[in-house]
């Protein structure tokens, strides 16, 4: 057995040194991509164009809260109004003079040639919108009167008739009103500005009391149908025109014929219906005044006996108009307005006019409607009226140079 000595434990080995630890770098970073400048811009292009359509709908909106309280504010609750029109004129009022009244007097502008072609963006013309001022000043029970200012050479038969016509309903309405029959029109002062020939005096002659300016032409009492005959150019330049009609008269009026070609009768038949409108010109003329003067009594001027001599289409001076009974009173618009309170028996009242309204909605409008052409004018300086051959008109023009 081996009794030898267990040989000793060896030494523990020294412990190595730590070893730093190894920091690799960071990765770097990949650089950022290059802006898309198009996108960029295009997408700031549409944020702006959507705030802006935004505000203007906000506006829009806050235009018309404003309007609905200040017309629930300004009207008592026992006036009656006019209710929204949801085709034609949209019509705000507006006031010209306050006179810290109850009453009012609407005054209603006539300027420039008469005609019911639309010429504004809305597509209304001036008889829609002469209609639709009368109706609002009918429907508010404040007005106490109309204050027709004319400043115009006449115009359209059509459409001086239709204004005649709105005039004189505006005066003798007696339609029932809320279920309350009887019930008796409006004044309407007539205000004669430095022109009202023509249509211009047509529409002036239902007026109740007419004021002109000594210096006011007006007058022209007569019917005009204007055209041209261009064959003799056309047979210059080689041009013959081909015309299939079903009778003898249906080219009636028409310029491209030889005199030769012109049947005898057709001369007579056209001036026959300028003399059946003249005639009824003079019986607006003579109803309107007469009617007038059973009203004014003593205060008015009535119809000189020899008027008709002087309604031949020649215009007149106000002070010659006076003296045949065609005007009422010498005066200006503030006369005018002083005889409106007279003759409606009050002492004041605030003058109001009826402005066509326009918002967001119209100018919407203008992308939507394909199926009307947009036309831009271009104000040279001049007004010359656009006469439609064939058409009659109740118009003075004055001589060319």
């Amino acid at each position: 057995m081996d009794t030898s000595p267990l040989p000793e434990n060896p030494a523990t080995p020294p412990t190595p040194p730590p070893v730093p630890p190894v920091i690799s770098a960071a990765p770097a970073a990949p650089p950022p991509p290059p802006p898309v400048v198009g996108r960029a811009r295009a997408s700031r292009g549409w944020v702006f164009a959507t705030l802006i359509l935004v505000l203007l709908l906000g506006f829009s909106l806050l235009g018309n809260l404003t309007q609905f309280f200040v017309h629930e504010l300004k009207w008592p609750r026992n006036s009656k109004t006019s209710s929204p029109r949801e085709v034609g004129p949209k019509l705000e009022e507006a006031t010209l003079e306050d006179n810290s009244s109850h009453n009012k007097i609407a005054v209603i502008t006539v300027n420039g040639l008469i005609t019911d072609h639309a010429d504004d963006a809305s597509g209304n013309n001036m008889v829609d919108v002469i209609k639709a001022q009368l109706d609002r000043a009918d429907d508010d029970d404040q007005v106490k009167a109309v204050i027709l200012k004319v400043d115009s050479p006449g115009g359209e038969v059509m459409a001086s008739d239709e204004i005649y016509k709105a005039i004189l309903n505006f005066e003798t309405d007696e339609s029932p009103a809320n279920g309350v029959p009887g019930r008796k029109g409006k004044p309407v002062i007539c205000s004669m500005g430095s022109l009202a020939a023509s249509g211009g005096y047509y529409i002036s002659a239902p007026c109740r009391w007419i004021v002109a300016n000594e210096l006011t032409l007006t007058g022209s009492i007569g019917v005009i149908m204007h055209g041209y005959n261009y064959r003799g150019l056309m047979d210059k330049v080689g041009v013959a025109p081909m015309t299939f009609k079903s009778g003898k008269f249906k080219d009636m009026l028409s310029p491209d014929r030889r005199p030769s070609e012109i049947p005898a009768e057709e001369p007579a038949m056209v001036q026959s219906l300028i003399d059946e409108t003249y005639g009824k010109f003079k019986g607006i003329v003579e109803d309107g005044r007469s009617a007038a003067h059973s009203q004014n009594k003593k205060e008015g001027r009535p119809l000189a006996d020899d008027w008709a001599n002087y309604a031949d289409g020649r215009v007149l001076s106000g002070s010659q108009a006076l003296k045949l009974g065609f005007v009422d009173e010498l005066g200006d618009f503030d006369d005018a307005v002083d005889r409106a309170e007279k003759i409606v028996g009050i002492k004041s009242a605030n003058l109001v006019e009826y402005q066509e309204h326009y918002d967001i909605s119209d100018f919407l409008s203008l992308f939507g409607q394909s199926g009307r052409a947009k036309d831009i004018k271009l104000d040279l300086g001049l007004d010359i009226p656009k006469l439609r051959s064939g058409c009659c008109y109740f118009l003075w023009q004055t001589p060319e140079n």
